[in-house]
Formats: C-alpha cells, sequence, structure tokens
C-alpha cells in the first residue's frame, strides 16, 4: 500500500473513502466558493504577455534587485522596473 499525501500529511484509505463517499451524494453548488479562472489581473484590463530574453548578469540583477526591495516574483519585478521607466520620461 503506498501512502497518501495531502499538503505534506498523511491521509488514510478511509479519509479517501469518506471523500468520495461524500462527492458521490452530491454538493449544493450554490454554497460552494465562487471559482475565479485564470490568471489575477495585473493592471486594468486583461494582461498581454510579452515574451524577453535576458542574459545571465541581467537576470541575476533583476533577482538580486527584487529580492532586496521585498518583489515576491520576476514578473512582478519587471513589471515594476517598466512602470518606472514609462512613467518617468526625461
Amino acid at each position: 500500500m503506498s501512502e497518501h499525501l495531502l499538503h505534506g500529511e498523511s491521509v488514510t484509505d478511509e479519509q479517501i473513502q469518506a471523500w468520495a463517499d461524500e462527492a458521490e451524494a452530491g454538493y449544493d453548488l450554490s454554497k460552494l466558493p465562487k471559482a475565479r479562472r485564470g490568471r489575477p489581473p495585473v493592471g486594468d484590463g486583461p494582461g498581454v504577455v510579452v515574451p524577453v530574453r535576458l542574459d545571465a548578469a541581467t537576470l541575476a540583477a533583476l533577482t538580486a534587485r527584487a529580492e532586496a526591495e521585498g518583489i515576491a516574483t520576476r514578473s512582478e519585478a519587471i513589471r515594476a522596473a517598466v512602470r518606472e521607466w514609462t512613467t518617468h520620461v526625461a
């Protein structure tokens, strides 16, 4: 028998069967939380993917600056840099 895990915690076969029984009995869909589809918005309107290539040194600098400023992802860091560059025109 293989071990089943959920969020790193062991789950018994009995718990899995209880969940299956619950699902087979059906759910009141009006009581389920509303599911959001897709990625969260990043500004006004839908986002557009813009592929960009960065060399290793630039990527390392981006990562270091993002970490120093508490920015969680590369995408957030790149958006912040582009916003700064586009709003502070010389």
